[in-house]
């Protein structure tokens, strides 16, 4: 299984004013730096809790059909899948058809369910990564990520202005831990 992010987010779930706020940063000096440190901070917020925060576009790539009647897609929430495109053993490429499967954005991860009546494709598969599924993720634009995720970012952001370089694990213990807690409370498992 191959997942590739194709669309990064538009925007950042915690404003460059909000963070300054949280810093308590009244200069312009430092708003690259503080920038930079917003990206970074939800990049890793999303890696440790494997979801999505702002709406992005990813591929996930399959070597084969489940033996069950669903596929899971990571990095939950789940808006939307675009396409699911497989790939046959003489290279020839198929969308499958949207009428054989079922789009299950409800659940948590979102998942993809075979229609009543409907198998997966029985063909001879391409032998790397022939299924590719195209699906958008997110809670939405910055104004729809939870609270708890946006002070996760602010956390570590703070963290990270604080302590530029290595530092005694007596200190750094504390804030990653809070930020750990936050994340903690809704990781996709």
């Amino acid at each position: 299984m191959i997942l590739k992010q194709t669309v990064a987010p538009a925007a950042e779930p915690v404003t460059l004013t909000e963070a300054k706020s949280h810093l308590r940063v009244d200069i312009s000096d430092d708003d690259t730096l503080i920038e930079g440190l917003i990206t970074a901070a939800r990049d890793m917020i999303e890696k440790m809790a494997r979801r999505a925060l702002i709406t992005q576009t990813w591929r996930y790539s399959l070597d084969g059909w489940p033996g069950g009647d669903e596929i899971r897609l990571p990095r939950p929430p789940l808006q939307s899948v675009a396409s699911i495109v497989y790939k046959e053993s003489d290279g020839t490429s198929n969308s499958w058809d949207t009428a054989a499967y079922i789009v299950d954005s409800d659940s948590e991860p979102g998942r993809v369910v075979l229609a009543y009546g409907e198998s997966w494709p029985s063909v001879t598969l391409y032998p790397a990564a022939p299924i590719q599924i195209t699906f958008v993720a997110g809670y939405g634009d910055a104004d729809d990520v939870p609270e708890t995720w946006k002070q996760a970012i602010k956390l570590l952001v703070a963290h990270w202005y604080e302590n530029r370089e290595a530092i005694q694990m007596e200190k750094m213990g504390e804030i990653p831990f809070a930020v750990e807690s936050l994340v903690g409370l809704d990781r996709n498992w």
